[in-house]
């Protein structure tokens, strides 16, 4: 559910200060500032047990690799993307499976939106240390060496949601 006023995030607590002090402080203006929007798994009283951002970004072609990139229109040089900026989970709830269910979200948020509002021909991460990037790589995420970040294109993403 999007991060509102209802939502208790002052105990946040996932482990990265740069993560906690993001939702405690910063998540709110962010949103208001349509910067990104901010999605909660909250508990009934609204305990916040994670979060993910969203917002929309591009990525140079050069980046992508060759395989990918030879089926894409050359005149293209920044591809429209989704950036999943943001994903945690506090430490009290980890190995629950809240990271999967977290991803699991975004993903499906991030391909809606492709299908129908604004284009977007990947999802996009920046991890923040190595833990993150064997997260992402189960997910199937490749990494792009030459920029950090990695990548999950929309036509793997549709093969989960596209029925």
């Amino acid at each position: 559910m999007p991060l509102n006023t209802s939502h208790h995030k002052s105990e946040f607590s996932c482990g990265q200060p740069m993560l906690d002090n993001y939702l405690i402080k910063q998540a709110k203006q962010d949103v208001k500032r349509k910067l990104s929007v901010c999605f909660v798994l909250a508990d009934s009283e609204g305990v916040v047990f994670g979060f993910y951002t969203l917002s929309s970004t591009s990525i140079s072609q050069k980046f992508i690799p060759e395989e990918i990139r030879k089926k894409l229109p050359p005149n293209y040089h920044d591809l429209p993307a989704t950036l999943l900026g943001r994903l945690a989970v506090d430490k009290k709830m980890a190995g629950n499976g809240f990271g999967e269910l977290l991803l699991v979200d975004a993903l499906k948020k991030s391909f809606e939106t492709a299908s129908s509002s604004i284009g977007s021909m990947a999802v996009i991460v920046d991890p923040i240390d190595n833990n993150a990037v064997h997260f992402y790589q189960k997910y199937g995420f490749i990494l792009l060496p030459d920029s950090g970040k990695m990548f999950l294109p929309m036509g793997t993403i549709s093969l989960l949601f596209d029925a």
